[in-house]
C-alpha cells in the first residue's frame, strides 16, 4: 500500500470500528462532520433565508444528510449527490427478548435484512443502538449504548449431535439464534430492561434515570477490522455493506471544492425496503432539496441539473463459486469500483450516467469495472431506483466489489474504497458537464 491508501484504510478501520449501529454511524459522521465546520440544521427550525456554507441534518438518529450550499444559485446548478446506507443485515433484541431454559439467560432475537446467519454462530458478541428511559423528573431521554466488550454468544450444536450439519443443516432463526448471555440459579429471573439500566448507571453514574422504557439494539460482532492478505491486499471487516460507502462519500465530501453544491444522503432501512420516514422512500431527502428552493418550480428546475452516485457494494467474482457470474461481467477486487447494471431497472445506471461515471474516473486515473447478473439469476437493488423514481433525478449506482455480502463479516479490497474515494473527490470539485 502507499502512504495515502494506508491511511485512507486505517480512517476507514476505525470508523466501521465506531459505527456499531445506524445510530453510531450518524453519530461518528456528525463528529467529523463538526470538526469540518458542518453546522447542524434541525428540521422544526426555519430554514429561510440559508446562507452559503456547509450543514447537516439528521432524522430518526440514523439517517443524515450534509451538504455544501454554494454562493450559486441551487436552481440553477442543482445538486452533485452521492446517497448510501447506514443500515446493514443482523440480530435485533425483541422487545420482551428473555428466555431462561436449565439455567440460561438467552434473548429472543429477529433477524433484520437477509443476513447470511451461519456465520453469527460462535462468534464474540456485543450489544450496541439506541435506548430511551425515563427519568425521576419523568422526563423521557433517548441515548446511545454500546456495551463494546463480548457479552454474548450462539453456540453451534456439535457436530456429534447433528450428524448432517456439514451437509443439510438449516438454520431455525426462531429457535436457534437466541445468544446466551448469562447463567442464573434455576429460581432467579431477570428483566432485560434492568439490566439495560443497570449498565446506563454504570457509564453514567450521575444520571438520573429511573426505567428503561424501550430500545433498538442490535448484536454485533467484536472482532475488530482488520488488513488481511500476504500483501495486504484485502480489508475484513463487519458492515462494509454499506458503511464503507459512507465513509468514502463523507471523506469525499468533507475535501470537496466548496463553490460546488455536494450533498451526501446516508438512509437507514435500505436492507428492508427503504420504506420509513428515515429510508430512501421516505420524504427526507426531498424535504432537505424543497427547503433550498423556493417553489415546485424552483425545485423541479435544480433536480433536472442535478445528479446523484448511488454508492452500494457490488458482488465480486468468488474464485470457488465463479459459476454464479456472467463471465464478461465480474467485478474483480482491487480493480476499481464497478458501474452495476440491470434491464429491468433493479439498478438506477444508463447510458449518460454511465459514460459521466467513466469520464470521472478516467480523470481521477481509477479503474473501473461493470457488474449484470447472470439472466438467470434474481437481481438486488439499492437506494438508487427509489431515488431516482422518488425525486426523477439522474442516477448511476456504482460499488466497490466485495465477498461474503451479508455475513456478518465480508471482504473487499484494500485498494477498491481508495479508488471510489478518489472518483468521488473529483465529481464533486471538478465542472463536469453534458450538452
Amino acid at each position: 500500500m502507499d502512504a495515502s491508501q494506508q491511511t485512507f484504510n486505517e480512517e476507514l478501520i476505525e470508523f466501521l470500528k465506531c459505527s456499531t449501529t445506524p445510530f453510531h454511524a450518524v453519530e461518528c459522521m456528525s463528529v467529523s462532520l463538526e470538526k469540518a465546520g458542518f453546522k447542524r440544521l434541525f428540521e422544526a427550525d426555519s430554514w429561510q433565508g440559508l446562507s452559503a456554507g456547509k450543514y447537516y441534518v439528521c432524522r430518526n438518529d440514523s439517517s443524515i444528510i450534509a451538504f455544501n450550499k454554494a454562493e450559486n444559485e441551487v436552481t440553477e446548478s442543482g445538486f452533485k449527490m452521492v446517497g448510501a446506507h447506514t443500515d446493514s443485515p443482523c440480530l435485533k433484541i425483541k422487545p420482551n427478548p428473555e428466555i431462561s431454559k436449565h439455567s440460561y439467560y438467552q434473548l429472543g432475537v429477529e433477524v433484520y435484512g437477509g443476513a447470511l446467519l451461519n456465520p453469527w454462530f460462535d462468534r464474540d458478541l456485543s450489544i450496541a443502538g439506541r435506548v430511551t428511559y425515563k427519568t425521576s423528573d419523568d422526563e423521557l431521554v433517548s441515548r446511545l449504548i454500546d456495551f463494546e466488550k463480548a457479552i454474548a454468544t450462539i453456540p453451534s450444536l456439535a457436530i456429534h449431535l447433528d450428524r448432517e450439519a456439514n451437509t443439510s443443516r438449516t438454520i431455525n432463526a426462531q429457535t436457534d439464534l437466541p445468544p446466551l448471555i448469562l447463567q442464573l440459579p434455576t429460581d432467579k429471573t431477570l428483566d432485560f430492561r434492568d439490566l439495560l439500566l443497570e449498565f446506563i448507571k454504570a457509564e453514567s453514574p450521575t444520571t438520573d434515570a429511573i426505567q428503561v422504557l424501550d430500545y433498538e439494539l442490535s448484536l454485533y460482532d467484536t472482532q475488530p477490522a482488520a488488513i488481511v492478505g500476504f500483501h495486504h491486499d484485502f480489508i475484513s471487516a463487519a458492515r462494509l455493506d454499506n458503511l464503507l460507502s459512507c465513509f468514502v462519500g463523507l471523506k469525499a465530501l468533507l475535501e470537496s471544492d466548496i463553490t460546488q453544491n455536494t450533498l451526501l444522503v446516508c438512509n437507514d432501512h435500505e436492507e428492508v425496503g427503504s420504506t420509513s420516514a428515515a429510508g430512501a422512500q421516505g420524504p427526507f431527502l426531498k424535504s432537505v432539496l424543497e427547503r433550498m428552493t423556493d417553489s415546485a418550480e424552483s425545485l423541479s428546475r435544480c433536480i433536472d441539473r442535478s445528479m446523484m452516485i448511488s454508492a452500494d457494494n457490488a458482488h465480486g467474482v468468488h474464485p470457488n463459486f465463479s459459476s454464479k457470474h456472467d463471465e464478461n461481467h465480474g467485478p474483480i477486487l482491487n480493480k476499481g469500483p464497478v458501474i452495476k447494471i440491470n434491464a429491468n431497472q433493479r439498478y438506477a445506471t444508463n447510458s449518460e450516467t454511465s459514460s459521466l461515471f467513466r469520464h470521472i474516473c478516467d480523470i481521477a486515473d481509477v479503474p473501473v469495472q461493470s457488474f449484470v447478473v447472470r439472466s438467470d439469476m434474481a437481481c438486488g437493488s439499492t437506494i438508487g431506483p427509489i431515488t431516482a423514481s422518488e425525486l426523477g433525478v439522474k442516477t448511476i449506482d456504482v460499488g466497490v466489489p466485495t465477498f461474503a455480502m451479508h455475513s456478518i463479516r465480508e471482504t473487499a479490497g484494500t485498494w477498491d474504497a481508495y479508488y471510489l474515494f478518489r472518483a468521488l473527490r473529483v465529481y464533486f470539485s471538478e465542472k463536469i458537464t453534458k450538452t
